[in-house]
């Protein structure tokens, strides 16, 4: 469980999300899980939320986006999106929420209301299983048009370190008969 560019473990905050959910994100970053796993916490959450109807979304990826920004500023070190992938806005606000962190001002009741008001209005629909899979499919999608994997290797690599995995499987298995190529 540390920080990626400090090698510090990582103390995550309970502000703005529950305290099962930081416990579960804290639990994955100590299994030695990656962090977009423990934000997936976060993303889940948001997700549950717009399904109790606690408030709504405009789309799948809003809600996703909402996760995300919530694990930012738990102290998830997720890292900010690669210039070029993401409108600039997207990624100058991700930057902000990353140093900002779990020692921010409380936000104003004006401002948090009206947020709220807002997501209260949006359907609910969005985060339906039809929609997610459909989020996920045209995401993988533009992956594949990009030639990068979920992890963000590029496919060749990918094949590359499975193929590589499978030999050592098989070397292990018939106990080193299988030479390494």
């Amino acid at each position: 469980m540390t920080n990626i560019e400090s090698k510090q473990p990582v103390q995550l905050s309970d502000a703005g999300a529950e305290h099962d959910v930081v416990e579960r994100a804290q639990e994955d970053l100590r299994e030695g899980k990656s962090a977009s796993t423990a934000a997936g916490e976060f993303v889940r959450e948001e997700i549950d939320h717009v399904r109790e109807g606690k408030h709504g979304a405009r789309s799948a990826k809003q809600a996703i986006a909402i996760g995300l920004s919530k694990a930012r500023r738990a102290g998830v070190p997720l890292g900010t999106p690669k210039p070029g992938t993401v409108p600039e806005s997207t990624r100058k606000q991700a930057v902000r929420e990353s140093k900002a962190g779990p020692k921010r001002q409380k936000p104003s009741k004006k401002r948090s209301r009206a947020a709220e008001e807002a997501l209260e209005r949006e359907p609910r629909s969005t985060v339906s299983a039809a929609a997610l899979s459909k989020q996920a499919k045209s995401a993988a999608k533009r992956r594949q048009k990009r030639g990068t994997t979920v992890t963000g290797r590029t496919a060749t690599s990918a094949r590359k370190v499975a193929k590589r995995a499978s030999r050592a499987r098989k070397s292990a298995k018939s106990g080193g008969q299988h030479a390494a190529r």
